[in-house]
């Protein structure tokens, strides 16, 4: 018997890894934490979803450089980020990066994604399984602070709405990665203090590794909350 296997391309993950990391002075993501890579704690976090993962990298010189330091098992694939679509082609930005994610996936015919920074290795399966459910019935599903801000590294987008508005922010030269968002979709803006932090006690989901000083600061936390 001939066994159909349907693919599921309702979400994938993409995590952006082409920064410049100039505070922190080395590629953060490949950084050895506990004798092992910063991405690799996301990265085994997220493989329990059993969806594509995408890195999205800034040059083949740094897509060679993770093949080597990081188990690949679990990768689908990595993007290039495509400066054709730029002037200044030493530009290193989260919008670039988005963009180029993008408009791979549109071609793999996914239609969501969920976006993260190389940079928040420590965050919880228990919230990224309560962001995807909070997505259902969405267009757009992203964290928000009761002070309004918000965390577009750790957010759900409709794949070609946001590639359409990326492209736009590029030609436009803005990168602020909240002009991302299109009010006129139905946005699910996900309370961290209400409905994050009950899972995430102390919220480690969201650090962020910025700079050297912020390693042990990630140390600390790691060994209180015994996060495996």
């Amino acid at each position: 018997m001939l066994r159909i296997i349907i693919k599921n391309k309702s979400l994938a993950f993409a995590i952006l890894i082409g920064g410049k990391s100039t505070r922190f002075g080395s590629d953060k993501g490949i950084f050895k934490f506990l004798e092992k890579p910063l991405i690799s704690y996301q990265i085994e976090t997220i493989a329990k979803f059993k969806r594509d993962i995408f890195l999205v990298a800034n040059s083949r010189e740094q897509i060679q450089t993770y093949k080597t330091k990081i188990d690949t098992d679990s990768i689908k694939d990595f993007f290039l980020d495509d400066t054709e679509v730029i002037l200044n082609k030493e530009l290193r930005s989260s919008m670039l990066g988005i963009y180029s994610a993008l408009k791979e996936l549109s071609h793999l015919k996914y239609e969501k994604v969920f976006l993260l920074s190389c940079d928040s290795p420590l965050i919880k399966y228990d919230v990224i399984n309560l962001m995807i459910k909070q997505s259902e019935g969405f267009k757009f599903c992203i964290p928000r602070w009761n002070n309004g801000f918000l965390e577009p590294l750790l957010a759900i987008y409709p794949i070609e709405e946001t590639l359409k508005i990326a492209m736009k922010n590029i030609k436009n030269e803005t990168y602020k990665l909240t002009n991302l968002l299109d009010e006129n979709w139905k946005i699910n803006y996900v309370s961290i203090e209400d409905l994050i932090q009950p899972l995430d006690k102390n919220l480690v989901s969201f650090i962020n590794i910025n700079g050297p000083i912020d390693v042990n600061k990630l140390m600390k936390v790691y060994k209180e909350n015994q996060i495996k």
